[in-house]
C-alpha cells in the first residue's frame, strides 16, 4: 500500500480520488472486489454490478445494509474499469447523482480500509430497512438486479 507523502507543506496523495465500498465481507488490501457473487440488495440474485461512493456516509448506509453477519466494514477502493452513475440513487430517487454512487461490471482493487467511523442510529437503520422492506412488498425491485 503506498504512503502518503508531505512535501513543501503539501500532501501528495497516490489517489486520483478516494471510493469506499461499504460491506461484511472481510478483504485484504490487494483483493479484487468483482461481479457474480449474490447481491446484498435487491433480488439477491447474482449481482450483475458492484458498487462505490465518494462518500462516506453512503459507504456506512453500504455497511449497515449489508446481508451477513460479519463486522461492517468500509475500504478504499480503486477501480480497474469505467464506473457510471448508480440509477437506484441517481434521477430515480434524487436529482442528479448527491450520494456520488457509482456501479461497474469490472472489479475494484482494495487499497486500503477505514478503520474509525460513526455509524448511522438504531432508529435510522431501522428506518432505512423498513423502507427497502416496504419496497419489496410493493415489487419496487432495484434496477442493478
Amino acid at each position: 500500500m503506498e504512503q502518503i507523502k508531505i512535501e513543501n507543506n503539501t500532501i501528495q496523495s497516490p489517489f486520483a480520488q478516494t471510493y469506499f465500498h461499504g460491506t461484511k465481507a472481510n478483504l485484504k488490501i490487494g483483493d479484487l472486489i468483482e461481479v457474480g457473487f449474490n447481491s446484498n440488495f435487491g433480488q439477491r440474485k447474482n449481482a450483475k454490478y458492484i458498487f462505490l461512493t465518494a462518500t462516506l456516509d453512503a459507504a456506512i448506509w453500504g455497511a449497515e445494509l449489508a446481508i451477513g453477519d460479519g463486522c461492517e466494514r468500509i475500504y478504499l477502493v480503486e477501480p480497474t474499469g469505467e464506473i457510471e452513475d448508480d440509477p437506484d440513487l441517481t434521477d430515480r430517487k434524487f436529482h442528479g447523482n448527491p450520494t456520488k454512487s457509482y456501479r461497474s461490471t469490472q472489479p475494484f482493487k482494495v487499497v486500503g480500509e477505514v478503520t474509525i467511523w460513526q455509524g448511522h442510529s438504531q432508529e435510522q437503520v431501522k428506518t432505512m430497512k423498513d423502507g427497502l422492506a416496504k419496497l419489496k412488498e410493493q415489487n419496487i425491485n432495484s434496477l442493478n438486479d
